[in-house]
């Protein structure tokens, strides 16, 4: 096969099991909001988004060393699994073994002290998570890709079970036959730890799967790999550390930074976290592009128009993202419906959201100037400039305008690494980017959701025929003046 569409085949099969497992795991959302009250929701919202940290954390960038280290010659390439999983191994056991050893005084921390059980069960889930990053990259160095999907989507399903069984099943025969052995070992207190407990389940069953990758190693040749492995790897924290910060720090402090009781917070939290949700459509795209653009960017360098062939890109995801917002706001009549009455109070964040999605898409366009020319230590700062924006817009936002103060803080940090990277690519990279048609469809798309919003909330109009009508226009419009075969051909 050619190498190109080799890797094209390859990147849709992993992009496939990534998008197709975060839009399983989405539709949980409705069992979540409409089993559960804010505030416990909120505990599920906060304790997902640690993970995003400790994803990182607990990694220690050694994916991307196994990769390195791997096409090396000689000791090298024959030790960079065995050093890289020992290290996991070693370190994540010794992450698990304080957790469970203090327990009770970190859950007194996180004010969870009736449920200490919860830092066990989620330390233990992101254990198994870090230890499977390492198989998941040799199935990748192998070019393994439908194995890899296989087990990841077996995952997701066994845990999308798991919960259905524990949040309406176990309940619904525990009720059926109260006096059971069934129904007296269902303990309704546990609440959103059955969330915790079925993800924990799916992982242990993941990491079986994955025995076939940990057999083999000759933990010996790893040994003197372990120095130059960590010296390289360890560097990858700092710039994935600052991606999760701009994603995920709001939801880790939200309930720290607001101005009311515990309560309260907790449950101002479950409706960001159900409300953050709505912006998936535009999650997914974006991730999506991430998945088969950075490898046609790569492909495509050596070309003599790669830079018109990028400016075109460019153009077409906006147009594209631009419609996915257009859709949901229009449109978020029905999809409110996904998440449960009580946390609908927060849905004037998820334009902003996604607005914030769509520069976030932006951003990974124009990354391409440091990711060509081998400046990813500059795209590095980028990154660490937009965490350090985003830390300081939430501690100054989250006590006077709450969870809105978070979500244009995302706006506010996506939207500056957006500019920042196109003005450094002007310097060391420059493409011909269609500022002005890219800023027209932008504008054009703000314009239809303020005259929607006029027309809907201050005139009552009906708003399923005012959105259709508004997204027909745009997309007549986008039809007329871009998707034509001739302009298809040119940026």
């Amino acid at each position: 096969m050619n190498p190109l569409k080799k890797l094209a085949t390859q990147t849709a099969v992993y992009g496939l099991s990534s998008i197709v497992g975060r839009f399983l795991n989405y539709l949980l959302v409705p069992l979540y909001t409409y089993t559960f009250k804010a505030e416990a929701y909120g505990v599920v919202s906060e304790f997902y988004a640690y993970a995003g940290f400790f994803a990182v954390l607990l990694t220690f960038g050694l994916e991307t060393g196994y990769f390195r280290f791997r096409n090396r010659e000689g000791a090298q390439a024959a030790g960079a699994y065995p050093a890289a999983l020992g290290v996991l191994g070693l370190a994540n056991l010794g992450f698990v073994a304080a957790v469970v050893a203090f327990r009770q005084p970190l859950a007194e921390a996180l004010r969870y002290p009736d449920h200490a059980e919860y830092l066990v069960w989620f330390a233990l889930i992101l254990a198994l998570d870090a230890l499977s990053a390492l198989p998941f990259a040799r199935l990748r160095a192998e070019e393994r890709a439908w194995r890899f999907a296989g087990v990841k989507l077996t995952e997701i399903a066994a845990a999308i079970g798991l919960n259905l069984w524990f949040l309406l099943g176990w309940p619904w025969m525990a009720g059926l036959w109260p006096d059971s052995p069934l129904a007296a070992a269902y303990d309704p207190a546990l609440g959103v730890g059955y969330i915790f407990l079925a993800n924990l389940i799916a992982s242990v069953f993941k990491m079986l799967l994955l025995l076939p990758q940990l057999r083999g190693c000759d933990w010996r040749a790893g040994l003197p790999v372990i120095r130059p492995l960590l010296a390289y790897s360890l560097p990858m924290v700092v710039i994935g550390f600052a991606g999760v910060v701009n994603e995920m720090l709001d939801r880790a402090i939200l309930k720290y930074m607001l101005p009311y009781g515990p309560d309260e917070n907790l449950r101002i939290l479950g409706v960001y976290g159900a409300c953050y949700k709505l912006s998936i459509l535009m999650t997914l795209f974006v991730q999506a592009f991430r998945y088969a653009g950075e490898p046609f960017f790569f492909a495509y360098a050596g070309r003599a128009d790669a830079k018109k062939a990028y400016a075109l890109v460019l153009k077409y995801f906006v147009i594209l993202c631009v419609f996915i917002f257009l859709l949901v706001t229009l449109y978020l009549d029905a999809f409110k419906l996904f998440i449960g009455p009580e946390y609908r109070e927060g849905l004037d964040v998820v334009p902003i959201l996604l607005m914030a999605n769509l520069f976030l898409g932006v951003y990974v366009n124009l990354s391409v100037w440091y990711k060509l020319t081998d400046r990813t230590l500059m795209g590095a700062w980028v990154s660490l400039g937009a965490a350090a924006l985003t830390v300081g817009l939430n501690i100054w936002w989250i006590p006077t305008l709450g969870y809105r103060g978070s979500a244009w803080a995302h706006l506010a940090s996506y939207g500056g690494m957006a500019l920042v990277s196109y003005l450094l690519g002007r310097r060391y990279y420059p493409v011909p980017y269609p500022l002005a048609r890219i800023g027209t469809y932008l504008l054009f798309g703000l314009a239809l959701y303020a005259v929607d919003r006029e027309f809907v909330q201050h005139c009552g109009w009906n708003p399923w025929g005012v959105g259709s009508a508004l997204l027909g226009l745009y997309l007549a419009v986008s039809l007329v003046a871009d998707f034509r075969p001739s302009r298809l051909r040119a940026p």
